[in-house]
């Protein structure tokens, strides 16, 4: 077997787009499960409840391709969610094999608690942006990662 050399991995270290993406990402959800863990919610399971916060119950399928999870992983993910009744499902009555996903009095009376305090991490963030990079930062960065789907 030959061996790749350390200047190979230093080279991905620097320029892999993927990894510098999920290192951000890992700290911006460190960000906000700390400031969601008093009220013992994750950022993860704030994204899903906010998912499914509609007006119809969501089947599997929207609420995966909105949080852009393969259906195994929401799968378990959402059964923590059912387990500590802030979310339920039902029988899909167009599909008996799916699945309608809904929150619950108690999933909307978290989420209700969650959103101030995601609204305000969101918005010292976006300001620290703005501080280090410009003023519209925050919104090209997002398009930006929007167009890479």
């Amino acid at each position: 077997m030959e061996a790749i050399p350390f200047s190979t991995t230093l080279h991905v270290r620097d320029t892999c787009l993927c990894l510098h993406v999920q290192r951000a990402a890992r700290a911006l959800a460190r960000r906000f499960d700390n400031a969601m863990k008093p009220i013992g919610l994750t950022n993860g399971q704030f994204s899903m409840m906010m998912a499914l916060n509609r007006p119809q119950p969501a089947t599997m399928s929207q609420v995966a391709s909105v949080l852009a999870m393969d259906r195994t992983t929401l799968t378990a993910a959402l059964k923590v969610l059912e387990r500590r009744g802030l979310i339920e499902t039902g029988t899909d009555p167009k599909d008996r094999r799916g699945k309608l996903l809904r929150l619950t009095n108690n999933g909307m009376t978290m989420l209700s608690a969650a959103l101030p305090i995601w609204t305000r991490v969101h918005a010292e963030i976006d300001a620290e942006l703005n501080e280090s990079f410009g003023d519209d930062e925050p919104n090209r960065l997002r398009k930006t990662l929007n167009r890479i789907r």
